[in-house]
């Protein structure tokens, strides 16, 4: 045989052993796993789910495997959970065995298995349980925080009223707000709005935030592996997320330089004091990897979630005039002109509150939610998922359940409202996640959005450049984040 003929036939052979190992590998150990589709060799399930909506993908393929059912993301095997009982049972009714964390691996680039979102085991009960504590003592769901909201509230109006009623992009106009109230808890300040530091750091967000909800982050998530050595989109947002990381070593840096231990100024200073505090204890988690990295969990997630909330939402009014109509109806009712919103007026306020969790049902912000993991083997619905195994609860089928909303694709406040009018609560409402690992920038979250709203509405009345019946609410990108698609608003003083 030729030398070109040999060396042919090696690589058949290699390329033959390669595709046995990966059909091995993906079906080792399902015989007890939920059924899924079969997957092909290296390719997974790959072919069988839309990159540019996952949340629908999955949701469908459960319609053929029931509500549990295990999937394989490439080389990466997932046991997917639909609807609110299948996600209930797991993740508050068996909370401890699906209360680790699974992987994201675009964020998983610059965490490693550090800071408090993405980290497992005694390292994320310890940043965790600090983490909570702590935005507690800095007025997190309490007067504190509100008073801070309302502060940079006043700074959102003034830039608003620079509109002078011409049409305007508002996305950076509402990330820049909802930042700078995070930014006053974990950096002890403001920035000013023309800021360029700040305008960078909040292009880096949203950014790296956006490839993770585009169809090549999706790609990203099954073949991280290699394609973290591959040029393309990922290398851009890899470069967004080592410039927030560089930002926030230079301020942990800072403060360790003026630190005074008696007086801590904010969460970086908690942290380094902490540090101190336990550094005799090997067990201890507290050191500058997980200080960085956890400030920036809770920065990011301060910024992005609930900014983008709003950016939809306010979307979602220019194509529902008469839903905002309503809103200016209960907040003359309630707060009037000549005062400024507080949280004490939410409980009289149940058209603007079930507005508000409409926002958040129907924008589906983290759809399929932050993988989780088992701890331990563990038997659901009477299948065994051995320990280690990934698991998406899958939030917007929550969100989307026809058997706890409705009319769940349609835009509707009366999701959360009884037949008095009155503000109803839903057991499937869980934009937040449940269970062990729930998002503990819930009470923020929920004050920022009610107090944003109530105060540009009570000055402002929306106005769009395009009528609204022709104005598209449909998502532009739903990956690991759903999107709005790009608008311009128009703000006439009231």
């Amino acid at each position: 045989m030729d030398p070109l003929g040999a060396i042919s036939l090696f690589l058949v052979i290699c390329l033959s052993c390669l595709l046995l190992l990966s059909t091995w590998r993906q079906l080792q150990g399902r015989g007890e796993m939920p059924p899924g589709p079969t997957p092909l060799p290296l390719l997974g399930n790959l072919l069988q789910v839309d990159l540019s909506n996952m949340r629908k993908s999955l949701m469908k393929l459960s319609e053929c495997y029931g509500p549990v059912y295990t999937l394989q993301l490439g080389p990466r095997r997932v046991v997917v959970l639909c609807g609110y009982q299948a996600v209930k049972e797991a993740l508050l009714d068996q909370a401890e065995d699906f209360s680790g964390r699974g992987k994201q691996a675009t964020f998983d680039w610059i965490a490693q298995g550090y800071g408090v979102a993405f980290s497992n085991g005694e390292r994320a009960k310890q940043l965790r349980r600090f983490s909570i504590t702590t935005l507690r003592n800095f007025g997190v769901g309490k007067r504190g925080i509100e008073e801070r909201i309302l502060e940079e509230t006043r700074f959102l109006l003034e830039a608003l009223r620079g509109t002078k009623g011409l049409p305007f992009d508002p996305t950076y106009f509402l990330s820049r707000t909802v930042s700078n109230v995070i930014s006053s808890v974990v950096f002890g300040d403001r920035f000013d709005y023309e800021d360029k530091e700040f305008l960078s750091l909040l292009y880096m967000i949203t950014e790296s935030f956006r490839f993770t909800a585009t169809a090549w982050g999706q790609l990203y998530e099954m073949f991280s592996d290699t394609m973290r050595y591959l040029p393309g989109p990922q290398r851009e947002a890899f470069k967004q997320l080592a410039g927030l990381e560089k930002f926030i070593e230079r301020k942990v840096k800072a403060n360790q330089e003026t630190l005074d231990p008696s007086a801590p100024r904010d969460f970086i200073d908690c942290f380094l004091v902490k540090m101190q505090q336990e550094k005799q204890n090997p067990s201890s988690e507290f050191s500058l990897k997980n200080i960085v990295l956890t400030v920036f969990n809770v920065f990011f997630a301060g910024t992005e979630t609930v900014s983008t909330t709003l950016r939809y939402g306010f979307l979602l009014l220019l194509k529902h005039p008469e839903i905002e109509e309503r809103i200016h109806e209960e907040i003359d009712r309630v707060i009037g002109r000549n005062r400024a919103p507080s949280m004490e007026d939410r409980s009289r306020m149940p058209y603007t509150d079930a507005v508000i969790h409409e926002f958040q049902r129907f924008c589906d912000v983290i759809p399929m939610g932050l993988a989780r993991r088992v701890t331990r083997d563990t038997q659901f619905r009477g299948y065994t998922l051995p320990k280690g195994t990934e698991v998406y609860p899958v939030l917007g089928s929550v969100l989307y359940d026809p058997s706890q909303f409705s009319s769940p694709d349609t835009f509707d406040p009366s999701h959360f409202l009884d037949g008095d009018g009155q503000f109803k609560k839903s057991d499937a409402f869980v934009p937040f996640s449940i269970g062990k690992r729930y998002c503990f920038g819930e009470m923020l979250a929920r004050m920022e959005l009610f107090l944003f709203l109530t105060s540009i509405l009570q000055n402002f009345r929306f106005r769009s450049p395009v009528v609204p019946k022709d104005i598209d609410i449909s998502p532009k990108l739903i990956g690991f984040a759903t999107l709005p698609c790009s608008y311009e608003i128009c703000l006439v003083p009231r």
